[in-house]
Order: structure tokens, then C-alpha cells, then sequence
């Protein structure tokens, strides 16, 4: 994947293009950027700035875009009308995402828009915005409207949509028991996203926000997975923020958790799959990845909540936590510790066409009958375990599917396992 991030370069690395370089390494996707400015500026203090060219900027854009294929494109600080032009004119046929980041002012005081471009940027930079994630500031200039009692974020976000954003996404909002929240109109829908405020003055908090938000787009995620996957992202990066200047701290940019993005969007594409509702059991679904050499559940990732069923649909009720199964959790554990590649897994519903497919397939299949349950087992809550163990015990072979014909009062239960979520899909795809 290659995303493109258009802004100004920050010589402290904790805003501009360095750091959405920087997010989106974490990311382990290609980074590439076209300066519109270079700022002089420190974590105390702002100092100069002088924007690029037309002619470089133009020519910046048209080398990047003839050799790369774009994924997504994030633009941060456009500081005049001739950038901002340029950029309309060469963007405003892209059919990709591209999030807006309305940088007016920086965290030290330095102003990064003229004031005279603040029209232009409103008829030209916003209507090519799919989500555009002004601050409450921002959002405030943009609109020319306080927001107050009597002015909502919604009526402040209408303003700016019917400005041709798409989207719109006003940050940073307080709200009641220490929250803090964001505020997202779509084009048929509103709502806010809440979560802990974390009481520290930081630098690059915005930018890491919108450069997270359009790789989630670039990844297909829905607008309000996008908004929560960056307010999470972001959320880490301020905790994690160090006082590496003088003055203030910049965010700190930690590789994201691969097993999160995987399984997040094997779980995406899971419950895309046609008719797949026919096969959630009555307990509801789970579907895991542990880290490498799991010592318990508390080191497998799974959904707090289950994949559940809704009519012929099916959604996710709940977060990818670690810790967050129990019994998947606990069947990959088992079978891990005898085959250490086997680090995924998700549980259906038991049908005999289902077994029947099974079995006509290369996958190796067995299982294990819970009548035969020791007493110890039941009082401790351990059948899943035990029932692992005595299929697994004298095997050199690797299974695929393990199930149970469940006992009395208990549902059966096939279970699929893999080496990631994506060998745990393929298997399913055969077997459906």
C-alpha cells in the first residue's frame, strides 16, 4: 500500500510530513510526501515560513503520481491560495479517499495558513475532502460559527459539509465525566465517539489522528471504524508522548499490533461472506490470533463481545481485546503448545453438511465426544481443554477442524483453526 501525505515539513519531527512518515511505517505501508512549506519550528517555539513553489509543488505531485499507484492521500498545511489551487486542479478527479487535516495554527503558535487563503480553502480544498477532521477551533474558523448551546457540532459540521466534504469530523470536544469526544456527521447519519481525556499538551496528535484515519479508509474500513480505529491510534500516541525537546512533548509513534490490523480485517471479510449467518451457533462466534508463544488467554487476542447474528447478517458486538475469549481463546492455546504454528482459530455452528464438507475436503478433521467428559473436568470448567488434549495427544498430524456432537444441555461446536486468520478463512471458504 502507498499513501500520500501533502503538508509542510516539521524539522522537530512531531507534526507535518516527518511525522505522518513515521505513522504510516507503523503501519508497514509506503510513505510518500509532496511539501507544500518548510516551517522553522522547535517544541518550544515557531519561526519561519516558506512555502514551496507552484512550479516545484506541480511538479512534486505529477512525478509522484505518474510512478506510484495511491492508495489514499492525507493533506495537512496548505498555507496559500496558489498552493491551495495547485492541489484542486491536480486532485479533484482522484476517485481515492483523501482526508483533510485543516491545519491553521501549530501547537507552539505559529500560524500555517494565510489568513487570505482561508476562502479559498474553503471553496477549493474541502470539496475534495472524503472526511475532512477540523478540531473544534478549526471547525469553528471554517464555518465562521461558535459552537455553544445554541450552535451544536452538528449544526457547526452541516456548515462545512454543504461546503462539498463528504464527511466531516470535528475533534476534541468535551464532554461530561471527563470525556472527551468526536463528532462525525456522514452523509445520512451522526453520532459522536467518545473516550478518556488524557490531560497532556502535546505536539502532532492531530496529524498522527488524520494520517491513521485515511489508512483505515485505504483499507476499506467504514467511516465510523475509521474514526474509532484513529481516535484509538491517537489515543495511544499522546499516552505514550516524551518531553524529547525543551518545551512540549511529541507524541510517540509505536508500531501498531499487526495481529490486530490481521484479524480485524479477516474478521471484515468473514462476515462479508455470503449467507454466513447460517453459520453462527446459538453461543455466537469468536474469532482469535495469539501472539507468538501465548502463555494464556490473556495473550490472544479475541472479540470482547461475539460475532453475532442479526436476521440474515451479522455484525460485531464488541472490540478485539487481548484476554478477550475465553473458550476459542483457550482451544488455540491448547492446540499451540503441541504446534506452536497454530495461532488462530473461530468456533461454528454444527452441522452435519457441514462435517460432510469437511470430510470431502483435503482438511484433516477429528473430534471428541463430551458424554465421555471426566466429573473433574465439568466442576472446573475445563472441557474445551480436555477435549482438545484427548484429540491432539497422539497425533504428529496437524488438525484443521476439531468438533464435538455436544452432551446434554450443551451445543455442539466445530472449531476451524490456522496458522493466521487468513489460513483460518481459506479453510472456511472450503467448508461452507
Amino acid at each position: 500500500m502507498n499513501l500520500l501525505s501533502i503538508g509542510g515539513s516539521d524539522p522537530s519531527s512531531g507534526a507535518g510530513i516527518q511525522s505522518d512518515i513515521k505513522t504510516f511505517l507503523s503501519f508497514n505501508v509506503h510513505g510518500l510526501s509532496v511539501i507544500t512549506a518548510i516551517t522553522s519550528q522547535n517544541t518550544s517555539s515557531f519561526g519561519m515560513v516558506e512555502p514551496v513553489s507552484e512550479k516545484i509543488l506541480k511538479n512534486q505531485l505529477e512525478y509522484v503520481i505518474s510512478d506510484f499507484k495511491i492508495d489514499g492521500i492525507k493533506i495537512g498545511m496548505v498555507y496559500n491560495s496558489q498552493i491551495i489551487k495547485v492541489l484542486y486542479h491536480q486532485l479533484k478527479k482522484s476517485k481515492i479517499p483523501i482526508v483533510i487535516d485543516p491545519v491553521l495554527k501549530s501547537t507552539t503558535g505559529g500560524s500555517l495558513i494565510e489568513r487570505s487563503a482561508i476562502k479559498d480553502f474553503q471553496k477549493f480544498i474541502i470539496p475534495i475532502a472524503t472526511i475532512i477532521t477540523p478540531n473544534k477551533f478549526e471547525a469553528e474558523i471554517l464555518s465562521n460559527t461558535k459552537i455553544n448551546a445554541k450552535n451544536r457540532p452538528k449544526k457547526i459540521a452541516k456548515i462545512i459539509q454543504k461546503m462539498g466534504a463528504k464527511n466531516v469530523v470535528i475533534t476534541g470536544i468535551e464532554t461530561k465525566n471527563n470525556q472527551i469526544s468526536d463528532f462525525v456527521l456522514e452523509k445520512n447519519n451522526s453520532y459522536f465517539i467518545s473516550g478518556d481525556k488524557i490531560s497532556k499538551i502535546n505536539h502532532g496528535s492531530g496529524c498522527n489522528y488524520s494520517a491513521a484515519m485515511i489508512f483505515a479508509l485505504a483499507k476499506n474500513k467504514s467511516i465510523k471504524e475509521s474514526v474509532k480505529f484513529a481516535k484509538q491510534f491517537t489515543r495511544n500516541s499522546i499516552k505514550n508522548a516524551k518531553n524529547l525537546g525543551k518545551g512540549i512533548a511529541i507524541t510517540d509513534i509505536q508500531e501498531y499490533d499487526k495481529i490486530n490490523l490481521e484479524l480485524s480485517d479477516t474478521i471484515k471479510k468473514f462476515i462479508e461472506i455470503k449467507n454466513i449467518y447460517k453459520n453462527i451457533p446459538e453461543c455466537q462466534t469468536n474469532f482469535v490470533y495469539s501472539k507468538q508463544k501465548p502463555k494464556s488467554t490473556k495473550d490472544v487476542l479475541g472479540i470482547s463481545g461475539r460475532i453475532v447474528k442479526t436476521g440474515k447478517y451479522v455484525e460485531v458486538a464488541g472490540n478485539l481485546t487481548y484476554g478477550g475469549s475465553k473458550h476459542v481463546a483457550t482451544a488455540v492455546l491448547t492446540m499451540n503448545k503441541k504446534f506452536p504454528q497454530i495461532r488462530s482459530a473461530i468456533n461454528l455452528k454444527y452441522q452435519k453438511s457441514t462435517i460432510s464438507k469437511i470430510k470431502k475436503s483435503q482438511l484433516i478433521v477429528s473430534s471428541y465426544d463430551r458424554s465421555k467428559e471426566p466429573k473433574y473436568v465439568k466442576i472446573k470448567n475445563t472441557t474445551i481443554e480436555w477435549g482438545i488434549k484427548s484429540v491432539i495427544k497422539n497425533s504428529k498430524k496437524v488438525f484443521d477442524v476439531i468438533y464435538h456432537k455436544g452432551d446434554f444441555g450443551k451445543e455442539p461446536m466445530i472449531i476451524v483453526f490456522g496458522k493466521n486468520p487468513n489460513d483460518v478463512l481459506k479453510k472456511i471458504l472450503k467448508i461452507i
